[in-house]
């Protein structure tokens, strides 16, 4: 199982950012991914997740309204469309398969600051 997290950076407040989860090793399509965040000093929390036919997804209470998942399981990667950003977005982002085991990616910064 390998993911590789893309697509972060320096972005001001109110901007956007689209960050990619590339998935390989086992049947992405058989399997919900959850996006995850760990801001300095903070536990690792869930963001966003998305069932693995993409037709379910849910939203922490903090970026709901501002944040999208989306799948394309052609292509075995998870989409985080990132707007509104705020400062206190400012995390490592990651992704994670469910049901597999405790596998995660490296993870990708996102900061926002003006």
């Amino acid at each position: 199982v390998q993911l590789v997290e893309s697509g972060g950076g320096l972005v001001q407040p109110g901007g956007s950012l689209r960050l990619s989860c590339a998935a390989s090793g086992f049947s992405f399509n058989d399997y919900a991914i959850g996006g995850y965040r760990q801001a300095p000093g903070k536990q690792r929390e869930l963001v966003a997740s998305i069932t693995r036919g993409g037709s379910i997804t849910n939203y922490a209470d903090s970026v709901k309204g501002r944040f999208t998942i989306s799948r394309d399981n052609a292509e075995n990667t998870v989409y985080l469309q990132m707007n509104s950003l705020k400062p206190e977005d400012t995390a490592v982002y990651f992704c994670s398969v469910w049901g597999i085991g405790n596998y995660w990616g490296q993870g990708t910064q996102v900061t926002v600051s003006s």
